[in-house]
């Protein structure tokens, strides 16, 4: 039974709704749809025939009329959705005129068991229709309509043909029908605002979940907070580029598909590492890949642990059989947001170019690393001398390759 009353409802609901409209106006339609589908049949049914039977004909052919018109108006609406706006208003302001009448016709307020008071469902679906501001207006004219069926009170006629207690149980009737109605249009709004806002809100942890994927935590956060530059300087970072060797070679012996799952899967584990070391990944160019420590968070061990890092990518590659150059270097660096729509955080300086340069001119296999490195690391790490690198940009360089971490 519950189902077939759910199935109906839905079913009602959808009334009028069509493919391009917005969630908000599908609530919005819903509400009214469902509003007439309830009271038109109990006007109809209950309330019409009821003042007849008590000889109240014009009180008797405004619930007649008001219901009929409403479920007429609903079938219309279902063929033609686009009347929306016309039908609401004329819901909304008709039953103003309606409760009026049947106010002045039953004799008063008291009379009338409390008529007036179905003007405040008008009120309240002007405030989900329309929104907050216009709905003052209609409030307004509920308010008018109160006060008027109390002014009228004395050119009234005294009574009505109703017995005393069936008057009591309409006031009373009406003020259940009146607050039933408010309240479940009010908790389904609620409830699908509720959903609106998790929906919103799960939305909002996607993208805070792809900025993050973009940028450091940090600069997201300098991000949303304000617009313009991002740009900070730091005096000490070390930077380690790693390039895959002969690449071109490689890629002319795989198909497309099998090429970017190798590069996923290698690039995957290097982010892996990035993330257990908490160094921070730049970006990768093709088959480059790009790391940092010490941006955007400041460490003072930041070169030991991305040559630790380094010598853990070493191990992953030879068991792997991908030979791979990698390059490091230390010093200081400009960090920053690049960009208006596709945001990127990227590094600048002559130490980013010099860790670049450790990498091109770099042995296969082997992590090379300048001298600015090496007086870091050295009584971490074992190194073994190069010798010196004619560096393109930067003439004869000392360098060193690291071997494996001191006990």
């Amino acid at each position: 039974m519950i189902n077939i009353l759910q199935r109906f409802l839905a079913a009602i609901a959808g009334i009028g709704v069509e493919t391009g409209d917005s969630p908000e106006l599908r609530l919005k339609k819903a509400l009214l749809s469902v509003s007439v589908s309830v009271y038109g049949p109990i006007f109809i049914v209950v309330m019409g025939p009821l003042y007849f039977q008590f000889e109240e004909p014009i009180a008797a052919l405004l619930y007649f009329g008001f219901g009929i018109f409403s479920l007429i108006g609903l079938a219309w609406f279902a063929i033609r959705p686009r009347i929306f706006p016309v039908y609401l208003f004329l819901v909304l302001s008709l039953g103003f005129v309606a409760e009026l009448a049947g106010t002045i016709a039953l004799g008063g307020f008291m009379n009338s068991s409390g008529l007036p008071m179905w003007g405040l469902l008008s009120v309240l679906g002007a405030l989900i229709q329309y929104g907050p501001r216009p709905s003052l207006y209609w409030f307004a004219a509920y308010l008018a309509n109160l006060i008027l069926s109390v002014v009228l009170h004395p050119w009234l006629r005294p009574s009505n043909s109703l017995p005393h207690g069936l008057v009591l149980v309409l006031f009373v009737l009406n003020l259940i029908l009146v607050s039933g109605f408010a309240f479940l249009s009010l908790q389904r709004f609620i409830a699908q605002r509720d959903r609106a806002f998790a929906l919103f809100r799960e939305e909002q942890q996607k993208s805070e979940n792809l900025l993050l994927n973009i940028l450091p935590r940090e600069i997201a956060e300098k991000l949303k907070q304000r617009s313009g530059t991002i740009a900070e300087h730091y005096n000490e970072a070390s930077i380690l580029f790693a390039d895959a060797v002969d690449f071109t070679s490689l890629s002319s012996r795989m198909s497309p598909s099998q090429l970017v799952e190798l590069l996923n899967e290698v690039f995957s584990h290097f982010d892996m590492l990035a993330e257990k070391h908490g160094l921070e990944k730049i970006k990768t160019i093709g088959d480059c890949y790009m790391v940092a420590a010490g941006v955007p968070r400041h460490r003072s061990d930041h070169a030991q642990t991305l040559v630790r890092m380094a010598l853990e990518m070493q191990v992953y590659l030879r068991k792997a059989d991908l030979p791979f150059r990698m390059g490091v270097n230390s010093g200081p660096v400009v960090a920053g947001v690049i960009g208006r729509k596709k945001f990127i955080y990227d590094l600048w300086g002559d130490a980013v170019n010099t860790a670049s340069r450790m990498e091109s001119h770099g042995v296969p296999g082997a992590i090379q690393i300048t001298e600015a490195t090496y007086e870091i690391v050295k009584n971490d790490f074992a190194c073994e001398p190069r010798g010196t690198v004619q560096v393109k940009g930067k003439g004869e360089m000392k360098v060193w390759h690291v071997i494996q971490e001191k006990a």
